[in-house]
């Protein structure tokens, strides 16, 4: 397995972040993104988890509730990674995956873009 420390890994995401469109950017609210070393052991090869309210699905209801959580997980993405470039560019395609999710994109579209 490659190795990376969490702070390393931390900042390929922020990176990962970066790169998104201002456009875009601009129109994600309340979400916030974590890194964590594993996932639940139901789905131990899971590279990023979107939890929330994607914004197609916010309605007048919406109000007062905890920000949408995107997750990206270390492990996994590590031990699918080769080299340092698979990592970087495996943790962009994550990122913008589950990204994707909060604007209410669904896998199968993802996946025909070629972030699957």
């Amino acid at each position: 397995m490659l190795e990376m420390t969490r702070e390393e890994f931390e900042e390929l995401v922020a990176e990962a972040l970066d790169r998104i469109p201002p456009e875009l950017t601009r129109l994600m609210d309340n979400v916030a993104v974590f890194v964590e070393d594993e996932p639940s052991a139901e789905d131990p090869e899971l590279l990023g988890l979107y939890e929330g309210t994607p914004l197609t699905d916010r309605g007048e209801w919406y109000a007062g509730v905890l920000p949408d959580r995107i997750t990206v997980y270390r492990g996994p993405t590590l031990r699918m990674s080769e080299t340092r470039e698979d990592v970087v560019q495996e943790t962009e395609v994550t990122v913008v995956h589950e990204i994707a999710h909060h604007f209410g994109i669904d896998d199968d579209r993802l996946h025909a873009l070629g972030y699957g």
